[in-house]
């Protein structure tokens, strides 16, 4: 493969993890160029339907509907995510959950992956591109890098669960809004009741300060022990680097590395 051709394949690879799915025209289009255009006559105007009222967060009604106000959401999450007795029951309820407006942009919902009776559970922010095409977290580039890096401690997805704060991919792969983390926030939060893990890793920034209430930034936290209370007891809980940053920042893999370490040797230790 010629040098110009290859440098061309690593920067679609690269516009696809970062969630490019749209290729735009070459030449400029002035949209506000309508802007001045006058208003048709009245008689042309199709009739607008009338307004209708807002419907629940949690309901099986139509598409389309405007989602709820956030502290309306955040509220229904609460009381939807306190009614799941299984982590079968807490999935059909986020399918049913109308409450965060990312579901709209979404292809599907992103749950969670592997097995749920295992003692460590790695949590992420929200899923990417690859991921809301199979449904199913850390499926694209940093995915692989993270099996990598458990199948170096002796972790797999028959051994470790995994799932995302957000179970819908924002659009462009942009990290999700304080806002869209806290209103699905009771849903991860019960989700970790009922796997009751051992340990938890909370892979990236806005993981580890939506489920520790932390504010210092990833690389002043990463590899240090939380304590995490599942609703149940209490658990260790360590963030480190989310395999995205790494990809991004090779150089930071040492670290992650260390906190890895430190994780089997937790794991090891009981």
């Amino acid at each position: 493969m010629s040098p110009e051709r290859n440098a061309a394949v690593e920067l679609l690879d690269f516009y696809r993890e970062a969630g490019v799915d749209a290729v735009l025209g070459e030449a400029p289009v002035d949209r506000f160029a309508t802007a001045d255009l006058p208003a048709p006559p009245q008689a042309a105007r199709a009739p607008q339907p009338a307004a209708r009222p807002s419907e629940p967060a949690l309901k099986g009604g139509a598409a389309g509907a405007a989602p709820p106000a956030p502290d309306e959401a955040t509220m229904a999450a609460r009381e939807a995510a306190r009614s799941a007795a299984s982590l079968e029951e807490l999935r059909a309820i986020l399918e049913r959950f109308d409450g965060c407006a990312l579901k709209a942009t979404a292809t599907q919902l992103v749950f969670a992956d592997g097995n749920p009776q295992s003692r460590v559970m790695f949590v992420g922010e929200a899923p990417g591109r690859d991921e809301d095409v199979e449904g199913l977290p850390f499926v694209g580039r940093s995915g692989k890098l993270l099996y990598r890096m458990m199948a170096a401690i002796g972790l797999d997805r028959t051994n470790a669960y995994i799932a995302n704060i957000v179970p819908w991919r924002p659009p462009g792969n942009r990290t999700p809004t304080p806002q869209e983390s806290a209103i699905c926030l009771p849903f991860m939060q019960r989700q970790i009741e009922l796997a009751d893990p051992d340990m938890l890793v909370c892979l990236g920034g806005p993981s580890a300060h939506t489920l520790l209430s932390v504010k210092d930034g990833i690389t002043k936290i990463r590899g240090r022990w939380f304590s995490f209370d599942t609703g149940k007891r209490e658990i260790r809980a360590m963030p480190t680097f989310h395999p995205a940053f790494l990809l991004r920042s090779p150089l930071q893999k040492r670290f992650a590395w260390r906190d890895f370490l430190a994780i089997k040797k937790a794991l090891d230790a009981k």
